[in-house]
């Protein structure tokens, strides 16, 4: 079956079947993500949620901040609590299908950190989006089973209730097996990326300035990819450049720079800012020193859409009070 994520027929529609997602957004299983209650229940956690970001329809789709501030996880070999400043990411396409990434810290009982960062994806008119968690976790942990686990779940926003809701199976005895629903993107729009961009070129005109406080860093320990260590954004200010002026506004509390440190350290800053204008943009500034390159996400027809259609690169963050300043470019 194809489409994009409506009712499928026979063997029990959507909700039974494996959804094998977009190539462009495979969340590591391309082949297809099983029935996760066909594997073994691993935990069922519960999110707290915060305010509720509607960005607007960007250059990918109709986006969606949700802050996470806190949460709880109860499974028969983990326990843990979320910390505040978890960011869940959704994208519904203009098809109705929907792209999901979600990142959160967690600590666990034993006090090991975990970082959490969740791929889903859904068809059109579904509300439990079909995810794969990946876990980062200290090597020497005794949840050190995370890191190599198969896994499954399943996340439904409850909005009413201020909630998340996330179950996660063992799926690695389980098989993407027919029937399969097979997601398709719209045609002619660009795809986000679940990887860094990269990119280079010189500095052209200054876009924006922006000063940000931070929270004090946390790391995860020496884990399956490098060390991660965790700054967690608390806020800070926003100041036009040559090419946008007129923006000023204020970095919101919420997400936080992913370090990753192993041959050298990748920076991945995920936050967003409010204008004074009332506009939202998301970003994403990754890469290694000196080499950072940025991608925003606003309303595309928005006083500042300009941000989704051409390329920058950013400066290495200096010190400021509280936190770091950095300044984005447009990129030559």
């Amino acid at each position: 079956m194809v489409g994009n994520g409506g009712g499928g027929s026979g063997g029990g529609g959507v909700d039974e079947a494996t959804i094998v997602p977009d190539p462009s957004w495979t969340c590591g299983m391309p082949g297809g993500i099983p029935l996760p209650t066909r594997g073994e229940l691993v935990f069922r956690a519960t999110l707290q949620l915060g305010e509720i970001h509607d960005v607007g329809t960007t250059q990918f789709g109709r986006r969606r901040l949700l802050d996470v501030k806190g949460g709880t996880l109860e499974g028969d070999k983990i326990q843990a609590t979320f910390l505040t400043g978890g960011m869940d990411l959704e994208l519904t396409l203009s098809n109705g299908s929907v792209e999901l990434e979600e990142i959160n810290i967690l600590r666990a009982s034993d006090g090991s950190l975990i970082y959490l960062r969740t791929c889903g994806v859904a068809a059109a008119g579904d509300s439990a989006v079909r995810v794969v968690p990946d876990f980062e976790v200290a090597q020497s942990s005794s949840l050190a089973w995370l890191n190599t686990g198969k896994f499954a779940g399943t996340r439904v926003v409850d909005a009413e209730a201020g909630t998340i809701q996330l179950d996660v199976y063992d799926i690695a005895d389980v098989a993407a097996a027919e029937p399969k629903v097979q997601l398709k993107d719209p045609e002619g729009v660009p795809h986000q990326s679940w990887e860094c961009s990269t990119a280079t070129g010189a500095r052209g005109s200054s876009v924006f300035t922006e000063t940000v406080t931070l929270g004090s860093s946390i790391s995860v320990g020496a884990s399956k990819r490098g060390t991660r260590n965790i700054i967690p954004i608390t806020g800070g200010t926003v100041t036009g450049g040559m090419l946008l002026s007129g923006l000023s506004g204020s970095v919101l509390p919420g997400g936080a720079d992913y370090q990753l440190i192993g041959a050298s350290t990748v920076l991945d800053a995920r936050y967003a800012l409010s204008s004074s204008d009332g506009e939202v943009i998301v970003v994403r500034n990754c890469g290694p020193f000196g080499a950072l390159v940025p991608v925003f996400e606003t309303r595309a027809d928005g006083p500042y859409a300009i941000l989704n259609t051409k390329s920058y690169v950013s400066s290495d963050p200096g010190g400021a009070a509280g936190g770091v300043s950095l300044t984005f470019y447009e990129r030559k």
